[in-house]
């Protein structure tokens, strides 16, 4: 890749360009490095809408937003990735006349066996990072499609940095492993915004695949957004040297509100993450991991996509 497709201008993480009119969609916004890319969004005028499965921690999540941001706009909507059917009636749902970017950022990881899955029969972190997202950005489509320079911005993991797919076992079935199940989750998904990105070019559209991943993020080394999250002064002195290494959660939601508001920002094969190691720092381009840039794993996996989600992204022109 040419250096200048990596040169970006510009952009300062504390004063970001005001966004009145436009509505963002965040998955999993109701804790984590999603709430703060809510919180961070929603300090630019725009309308950001909280997807999640829990009403009543989306409730707090709304009333701690608006506590820091007088006159966000917020709302919440209803959503559970894991569950096709509420993928399907969450998009029909939102009804705005616009949506200008979704930010996949929703996610869980599991700790312990034994291996669990979703009502769907799909196993749960796969079904959840993934196949879920891979639903939505297809029920999503018309309504990208329609809206001038649309985004969909993919939040990954470093854990999928050493990770491979296993072709003959994408669910995990044989040999479960928590940790190796989720950062494969997580790589399908990274691979899925890559392929996505191909796709998108080659049909000529406007909307826009941005990939990202958030570096390494501490709880304790996130500012405190009561009730959702606090830290005591012990905590958060005993964790002051990790933040040489990594960074909280706030600075962590970076790369994915640049993708969304930074009209430097285009289609290609490039990583957005932090400058220092890809760990901590402001967001900044950086060529594909060598196994994110597999065509044909990732024209693959697309099509088993297809077939265990029941549907497909189509973003084609005419």
């Amino acid at each position: 890749m040419p250096n200048s497709a990596l040169q970006s201008p510009p952009w300062d993480v504390h004063r970001l360009p005001r966004a009145e009119g436009k509505v963002f969609l965040v998955t999993g916004a109701n804790a984590g490095i999603g709430y703060f890319v809510a919180e961070q969004l929603a300090a630019t005028g725009a309308t950001v809408v909280l997807g999640s499965r829990d009403r009543a921690k989306a409730a707090a999540a709304i009333a701690a937003i608006g506590a820091r941001v007088p006159g966000a706009r917020l709302r919440h909507l209803p959503l559970d990735l894991a569950d096709p059917a509420s993928v399907e009636a969450s998009a029909g749902a939102l009804r705005p006349e616009r949506l200008d970017a979704v930010v996949l950022n929703a996610g869980i990881a599991l700790d312990d066996p034994p291996r669990r899955t979703a009502g769907s029969g799909h196993e749960l972190m796969f079904a959840t990072n993934h196949l879920g997202h891979f639903a939505l950005t297809a029920r999503l489509a018309p309504l990208l499609l329609a809206t001038p320079g649309s985004r969909i911005v993919t939040t990954g993991s470093f854990a999928a940095k050493s990770e491979r797919l296993d072709l003959a076992d994408l669910q995990s079935a044989r040999g479960y492993r928590p940790k190796r199940a989720y950062a494969r989750s997580k790589l399908a998904q990274m691979l899925f915004a890559v392929e996505l990105d191909r796709r998108l070019r080659a049909a000529g559209s406007a909307t826009l695949s941005v990939l990202t991943h958030p570096g390494g993020a501490l709880d304790a080394l996130t500012p405190a957004r009561p009730p959702l999250h606090g830290r005591t002064p012990g905590e958060r002195l005993s964790r002051l040297p990790l933040g040489l290494v990594v960074q909280g959660k706030d600075a962590a939601a970076w790369p994915a509100v640049r993708a969304v508001l930074d009209t430097g920002v285009h289609g290609g094969p490039v990583l957005w993450s932090p400058r220092v190691f890809g760990l901590r720092g402001e967001p900044r381009p950086e060529p594909l991991w060598e196994h994110l840039a597999d065509k044909a794993t990732a024209a693959w996996l697309w099509e088993a996509s297809c077939e265990l989600a029941g549907c497909e992204p189509v973003f084609s022109i005419g």
